[in-house]
């Protein structure tokens, strides 16, 4: 700059719509971590249904992509863990813990992946040039969001009574408080 003026700063205004996505995804499932002690089923088919959709738009990608083949690897999973969920559910023990560990892991990572994945598909070039830092502290935001979130389904009788669960459509926590009652 010959002029004096100080640089612009270069923005990354879909660095910001990518972390607002991603919060609005894993915070219902983090939610109901805290609430219920557990994730629903339909959270852990949404994570499969969005990764074996973006399987299929990776594999008949028209144009090569450098890491297709890790991508594919990545987004299977979730089919795996459906295809063992069938194979393991007579027996139960240490194999139904297993599946069930990797359940967690696909829910609570399988979104911001799937979600980057579907990213770099339709803006190939999302991602290049974004600083180091900015990523970081994406990550950091969307991190909070699921931290905050699971401490907000802890601490749901605090804020939110069983009329509230049932009013939306869901089952009543462990230790709602009922708003007739105040127990």
């Amino acid at each position: 700059m010959s002029d004096g003026s100080t640089p612009r700063r270069v923005r990354h205004p879909l660095v910001g719509l990518a972390v607002v996505g991603v919060s609005l995804t894993v915070w219902w499932p983090a939610f109901t971590l805290g609430a219920w002690g557990q994730l629903f089923f339909d959270q852990v088919l949404t994570v499969w249904v969005a990764a074996t959709a973006t399987f299929v738009v990776v594999a008949f990608q028209p144009r090569p992509s450098p890491h297709r083949i890790r991508r594919l690897i990545a987004l299977a999973i979730p089919s795996v863990w459906l295809a063992l969920s069938f194979a393991g559910r007579p027996g139960g023990g240490p194999i139904l813990v297993g599946i069930d560990a990797l359940a967690f892991v696909i829910a609570i990572a399988g979104v911001p992946f799937t979600s980057w994945v579907l990213a770099r598909i339709f803006w190939p070039d999302f991602g290049d040039g974004i600083p180091r830092r900015i990523v970081a502290l994406g990550l950091a935001v969307i991190a909070l969001m699921v931290v905050a979130s699971f401490v907000l389904g802890t601490q749901q009788a605090r804020f939110l009574t069983c009329q509230d669960f049932a009013l939306s459509g869901n089952s009543n926590p462990p230790g709602c408080v009922d708003a007739t009652t105040g127990r």
